[in-house]
């Protein structure tokens, strides 16, 4: 029995400012109509079981939204506090089926990659799955195709042309002449991330090699609490889990793991580079999304989220421009984006977290305006959801209905407002806005007062369990 365990963690800073820490990249649409989460769900060989998710909490309902959207069911979310990396992550896998007394073939799949070739894709599963079941640590090693400097390298022990290959040695991202000369050596393959193996199996070599590890996510794991779909971690055992790869942690120290080679047309898109790579280019070697014209333009990236961008006489460079962030760079430097990210949060910016539309488990607002001592939001609340029963210490607002019908509560009163009516909600007074129909309603929300952050929010009560 082989169980999809899907690694969807990231925050995809590489990818900024499209992807933010709170909606990152494996949840946009960057490659195709549906995301890359969505993808790698809908790839999975029909004859597998439904997949384990592993996300941090902060993304659950966004998880659990697109997976709802493709109608895929799964095997529990498991809810991170804080990213450990890979090996916790695949951990809380294993103690999860075997504390249900499963010893089950775990295919661990990150939530961001291309894979062009099902067909392939699932013959590499065949063989890794033959492997696993005699107590392999497989890993996927792709064909390279060319000297990327942005992948990990995986050394093979290769003697003749099989389906599988001893390892000699992980290597981490090379420079240039040295990605060109595991090219050309023929026994190296790029690092996938990609792994199967039976839960027992990594589990025991985990104790040998990352005990530290072990226990901490057992600690964790065994105080858990489950609500629905939802696997919630004991949060302070957690926090006490060193951070370490699979890699690191066990297949580098493993006398058990094989390599399967991998040719099915995969990407890690981990830069704006990588997407280009990965995109019908023009005869100029042009990616261009949305309202762009470019003139004299070559081998470049260039997306438009909401207005036009005109580039002339430039070369290999990357546009990516949003509703409040515009990003443009020489694509040699596309693995230096988190530099500016890092920037933007010591500088206490709120760009590396959020897009001006944020999400919310009962839908999302956009803040289309705002100046000194007031802000305009619009607002979406999904059908038959509604936000918490809250309260704000230093702001008032005014609500107009745009479309749809809303209930809402302020202090001692429960109301209905249509289209076109509006209500005013004082500050520090108890209220709530709830849709109770089957269509979306949406509000236009002006605030006023002297600090209009997100953390001035008191809740009182709350279906989604935040704090």
């Amino acid at each position: 029995m082989i169980i999809p365990v899907i690694l969807s963690g990231g925050s995809g800073t590489r990818l900024w400012p499209l992807s933010r820490s709170e909606y990152p990249k494996q949840f946009l649409d960057i490659v195709n109509e549906s995301s890359m989460f969505q993808d790698t769900i809908n790839r999975l060989p029909k004859d597998l079981k439904n997949p384990l998710i592993i996300c941090n909490e902060v993304h659950r309902f966004i998880v659990a939204e697109q997976l709802r959207l493709i109608n895929k069911k799964n095997k529990g979310i498991i809810l991170e506090p804080v990213g450990k990396n890979t090996a916790p992550a695949v951990t809380l896998a294993a103690l999860n089926f075997l504390t249900n007394s499963e010893d089950p073939i775990l295919l661990v799949l990150s939530a961001d990659h291309i894979i062009n070739d099902k067909i392939a894709f699932h013959r590499s599963i065949k063989i890794a799955e033959k492997l696993a079941e005699s107590g392999k640590l497989v890993t996927f090693g792709v064909k390279p195709t060319h000297a990327e400097t942005g992948y990990g390298y995986i050394e093979a022990n290769i003697t003749q042309d099989t389906k599988f290959y001893n390892i000699k040695s992980f290597n981490e991202k090379p420079k240039k002449h040295i990605a060109e000369k595991y090219l050309d050596s023929g026994d190296y393959f790029w690092n996938s991330g990609m792994f199967m193996f039976k839960a027992s199996t990594y589990l025991n070599e985990l104790k040998k090699f990352a005990p530290d590890i072990f226990e901490a996510c057992k600690k964790s794991f065994d105080l858990k609490n489950k609500d629905e779909d939802f696997i919630r971690l004991n949060n302070e055992e957690f926090y006490k889990c060193p951070s370490n790869s699979i890699d690191y942690a066990v297949m580098e120290k493993t006398s058990n793991a094989i390599v399967v080679p991998f040719d099915a047309g995969w990407t890690d898109v981990g830069s704006w580079s990588m997407v280009h790579n990965a995109k019908v280019k023009d005869s100029n070697n042009n990616v261009i999304e949305g309202d762009v014209i470019l003139d004299r333009v070559k081998n470049s990236y260039i997306r438009s989220s909401n207005r036009l961008i005109s580039v002339i006489g430039l070369s290999n460079i990357v546009v990516v421009d949003t509703q409040d962030a515009l990003l443009v760079l020489d694509s040699e430097y596309d693995q230096d984006i988190k530099n500016i990210v890092k920037k933007l949060k010591t500088s206490k910016r709120s760009e590396p977290y959020n897009h001006r539309k944020v999400y919310r488990p009962w839908g999302y607002y956009d803040s289309i305006d705002s100046g000194e001592d007031f802000q305009v939001k619009r607002i979406l609340v999904n059908p038959k959801s509604k936000i918490s029963l809250q309260k704000h210490q230093f702001r008032s607002e005014h609500w107009v209905v745009i479309s749809g019908s809303a209930i809402i509560t302020c202090g001692d009163r429960v109301f209905e407002l249509s289209q076109n009516q509006s209500t005013y909600i004082p500050k520090g007074e108890i209220h709530r806005l709830e849709n109770p129909n089957n269509i979306p309603l949406e509000i236009i929300e002006v605030q006023t007062g002297a600090y209009l952050g997100e953390d001035d929010i008191i809740r009182l009560e709350d279906d989604y369990e935040r704090s």
